[in-house]
């Protein structure tokens, strides 16, 4: 069996804001994970073309050498769908983390604990194992060397003719953990959103579950799906060779053998300045910090998306600017995520909050109280900046 986890980790998924925010052909993904955002991103990588998934038999059954999945129908139950496949319903949805009433989506994916009848021509076989241009090019072969002589066979019996076996590429199959979202494994696999929706009967608004497997789609044959650039794999070394030191600039020849004299004597002594007579300007910043606070991890983008400013768990977590609240979600864990919309195309983003005094719609001002810092957990502030979907450095906005 193919399956890949990875270490848990919370995360939110604001994917209904793609509609609430903008009109873009792309959702609005806000990675806000437990480590504030701070995990790669290869959201550029992800649009690798995919090819599309296999149909299931009458059943609804896609068979693999490693597992089979069902697809349901229109309609369709857990048990309904368990019934006509010839499973156990209540061991289908304790596999599938559902209740055996649940309706489920036409296209949407359950796997199965166990195996269940093979379709006809058996699990959808590998193409390495299964070299059908060779095959076929031997046959020809040896029917133009070869006299064939027929003869008549009886009718066929209906149902007893034996079905070319499927060949495909086995799909990894993910399981779907605590925080997860249909972004982020996307992400993980640098695959689109879509393909992934499409293979597994996702819904409008991506939703995943915690226990839910998803297919993760196969790549069209001949795309690249490495998301690094070619010359940079070939300039690898092998393993255990270690990593050439490039050679210092003094390397060549040794520093002379010289005394130095200095031009002017050293400073006894530097008057402080009056303090009193500096002029304290007003900020220009276009936004205010939201919190006040240290700040503990810095933008990166891809890896960290925004800032985190460390603050007294309770204290006030204000607007960085004008603006009007365009989303208010919770991540998986149930806290809640502030996003307000400011002039132009502008996003600022709020995670890790609590005791909200705004709501969706709302106008607000700069400065003015939007929720309070979380009195459980890290007492911390994510703060992101977004131009349309785009992240942004906000320390170009804060003024620092």
């Amino acid at each position: 069996m193919i399956e890949m986890r990875k270490l848990p980790r919370s995360a939110p998924l604001l994917a209904t804001m793609a509609f609430a925010l903008a009109a873009c052909d792309q959702p609005l993904d806000l990675d806000l994970r437990g480590a504030f955002g701070d995990a790669p991103s290869t959201a550029e990588a992800a649009r690798n073309a995919t090819a599309p998934r296999p149909q299931p038999d009458a059943r609804g059954i896609i068979s693999y050498p490693g597992y089979q999945v069902a697809v349901a129908e229109r309609g369709d139950t857990v048990g309904s769908l368990a019934r006509r496949i010839g499973a156990d319903p209540g061991e289908l949805a304790r596999f599938n983390g559902v209740q055996t009433g649940d309706p489920l989506r036409k296209g949407e994916v359950l796997a199965l604990p166990g195996r269940v009848a093979e379709p006809l021509g058996g699990p959808i076989q590998s193409p390495s194992d299964v070299d059908i241009g060779s095959l076929a090019d031997g046959a020809i072969r040896r029917a133009d060397s070869q006299t064939v002589t027929t003869t008549a066979l009886p009718p066929a019996t209906p149902g007893t003719a034996a079905a070319p076996a499927q060949v495909g590429v086995e799909p990894v199959r993910h399981k779907v953990e605590r925080g997860e979202t249909a972004f982020s494994i996307a992400r993980l696999y640098n695959v689109s959103i879509r393909s992934l929706a499409d293979w597994n009967g996702l819904g409008p608004d991506f939703s995943v579950r915690e226990g839910q497997f998803l297919l993760i789609p196969v790549a069209l044959p001949g795309e690249k799906t490495d998301p690094f650039d070619e010359s940079e794999v070939a300039a690898v070394t092998p393993p255990g060779a270690g990593t050439p030191t490039p050679t210092p600039p003094s390397a060549s020849k040794p520093l002379p053998d010289e005394e130095t004299t200095p031009k002017a004597a050293p400073v006894e002594k530097i008057a402080a300045p009056d303090l009193g007579k500096t002029e304290t300007k007003a900020s220009a910043a276009r936004m205010s910090f939201p919190v006040k606070g240290d700040i503990i991890r810095e933008y990166a983008k891809g890896r960290n998306d925004g800032i985190d400013i460390s603050a007294t768990p309770g204290a006030p977590v204000v607007a960085a600017d004008a603006g009007t609240v365009a989303a208010i979600t919770e991540d998986t864990n149930g806290i809640p995520i502030i996003v307000v919309k400011h002039a132009g195309s502008l996003l600022t983003v709020y995670s890790n909050v609590e005791g909200l005094t705004v709501k969706k719609g709302d106008s607000v001002t700069r400065g003015q109280k939007l929720a309070e810092i979380r009195r459980t957990g890290t007492p911390a502030l994510h703060f992101e900046v977004r131009d349309g979907f785009d992240s942004v450095d906000p320390m170009r906005f804060l003024g620092g």
